[in-house]
């Protein structure tokens, strides 16, 4: 065994040793329960950053924890928050403003920003370890013992500052990274019995790809599309597919598999890319490092993308905590754009059960923290019930697209998910649904600054109500200026009142814009692109 090895392995012994004080100390309690703990939230994408780039604002998308502000509520909660680039004032002010009985003073007073002042496309975690002097303030800021990380993915980057820092990373270990992958994911689902498409395990090389794509096409010859993704992917850009269709008659399926082979290769140069200005050179240089898998491209007329999401308690108890019908974008319907909560009613309680074996499963493994499974729901034709074929297509062991909404949530309104319902209850015992999008992004919003936001936000009673709980609360409000794009949550009680919230803040947003840009008083015709519609 090498001294590199051998430093690894110590590394992984530290870092399970912090990890086992959230097992000795927390038991079961919830997180949010927690009394007087520093908490250092750790908003780094520790992705593969060619990926990253692909995505309008990515660097803003640090700002989607900034739900976590909300612990504050706790008068006892101390909390950090670092970011790539320097957070505007008024953001803060307009989340600490959102705390219930706590005044904004004695909020700000616990809470503590830092930055790295590093707009490149770094993780945010490795320009932090970049910076000694860094570590070194935060780990002073944290009380031994009284402190914990959390972060959106654990990567061995996240592993190496806890160990730094001497706190615990409340999030599964990277070593268990591989059942967040493609191709993990499939193995899981197999191991629990959970139906999902036909497709191959893990390849490392283009010519295993198209032999492997070839034999996925021979087993189900009625194949349409097929699916090709790369083995670590963020919100479908790491997805391509390729029409069968358009290779059929070049090579009916009564070819020679050499002759098969020949074309279905030629024609992956017009893979349908997910993943914006996406090319085949680029996309293939990352399978020999990521590796990939093919996959069967579900059909349907009717066709939907459910999620489930779980926790794992540091001492591996399992629950289900909500339930979202996907909002997926792109060219074939597979870019993550939002999500509304909850899920059909006709399948929510079955995704419930089958994230629950999931989640068991990664349990066993010594998971922890956020998972999410995305499924793909097809309704069948009368003559077949007309129920809907739930297929599950991966897990996320991470938080999510569905993650900050939720928490969102969950933390205005002190309620509480009810899992024999699949429904969301406040204290009061209101159900309480929302629609929410990472993805309201126009050309007309360039230029808005978040001072811009927050006054139309005034003029136009746009905010959240904490009287009756209902409105909307922003988000990525930093991408507005430069790529026109705003995230929001629109909490309602009903999915229709949610809705009609959303459409509001479209309508308010173009009319304003329209007016600045135009400079005139006209008056502006509504436009309302439901854009959630699945």
């Amino acid at each position: 065994m090498t001294t590199s090895q051998d430093t690894i392995n110590h590394q992984i012994e530290q870092f399970n040793q912090l990890q086992n004080q959230l097992r000795e100390y927390w038991q079961d309690k919830d997180i949010l329960e927690q009394d007087g703990y520093d908490i250092l939230v750790l908003p780094s994408f520790s992705i593969d950053q060619r990926v990253g780039q692909k995505v309008a604002g990515f660097l803003h998308y640090e700002e989607r924890l900034l739900f976590s502000l909300m612990r504050l509520r706790n008068p006892k909660t101390r909390l950090i928050y670092i970011t790539g680039q320097p957070l505007s004032p008024i953001i803060i002010e307009y989340y600490l403003q959102l705390l219930p009985g706590i005044p904004f003073s004695h909020a700000r007073d616990r809470l503590l920003l830092l930055t790295t002042y590093d707009n490149s496309f770094k993780p945010l975690t490795q320009k932090i370890l970049e910076r000694p002097r860094l570590v070194e303030r935060i780990r002073r800021a944290l009380r031994p013992n009284k402190s914990y990380m959390v972060c959106f993915n654990a990567t061995h980057l996240e592993q190496e500052l806890s160990i730094k820092l001497g706190v615990p990373l409340f999030a599964s270990s990277p070593q268990l990274s591989y059942w967040g992958s493609k191709s993990g994911s499939r193995e899981i689902f197999a191991e629990c019995l959970i139906p999902h498409p036909e497709g191959s395990s893990l390849v490392k090389t283009v010519d295993e790809l198209v032999i492997k794509t070839d034999e996925l096409w021979q087993c189900q010859p009625h194949l349409k599309r097929i699916v090709i993704k790369l083995n670590e992917g963020f919100s479908g850009e790491g997805n391509a597919v390729l029409d069968l269709r358009s290779i059929q008659n070049v090579a009916p399926q009564k070819a020679t598999q050499s002759e098969r082979i020949a074309v279905i290769k030629e024609h992956l140069e017009n893979l349908s890319f997910q993943g914006k200005d996406e090319t085949w050179s680029n996309f293939s240089s990352r399978i020999p490092e990521l590796g990939a898998i093919v996959e069967a491209f579900i059909e349907g007329e009717e066709k939907r993308s459910p999620s489930v999401q779980g926790y794992i308690s540091p001492t591996g108890n399992v629950s289900i905590v909500s339930t979202h019908d996907q909002i997926l974008g792109g060219p074939d319907g597979q870019i993550y754009l939002g999500c509304r909560f909850p899920a059909d009613p006709e399948y929510r309680l079955q995704l419930q059960e089958l994230g629950l074996k999931i989640g068991k499963a990664l349990a066993k493994r010594g998971a922890m923290e956020r998972y999410g499974v995305d499924f793909l729901a097809v309704r069948q034709p009368p003559q077949k019930g007309g129920n809907w074929d739930i297929q599950a297509i991966e897990i996320n062991l991470r938080k999510g697209g569905t993650t900050h909404p939720f928490m969102t949530l969950k933390l205005l309104t002190n309620g509480s998910y009810d899992s024999t319902t699949g429904l969301f209850y406040t204290q009061q015992d209101d159900v309480k649904y929302y629609i929410a999008s990472d993805n309201l992004q126009k050309e007309q919003y360039h230029g808005l600054l978040p001072d811009d936001l927050m006054d139309i936000i005034a003029k136009h009673r746009l905010h959240f109500d904490s009287s009756n709980k209902t409105g909307t609360v922003f988000h990525l409000m930093g991408a507005l200026s430069e790529f026109g794009k705003l995230g929001l949550t629109c909490i309602g009680n009903s999915l229709e009142e949610a809705e009609a919230i959303y459409q509001q803040v479209e309508t308010v947003l173009d009319l304003e814009t329209e007016l600045i840009n135009n400079s005139s008083n006209s008056s502006i015709p509504p436009n309302l692109p439901i854009i959630w519609t699945v």
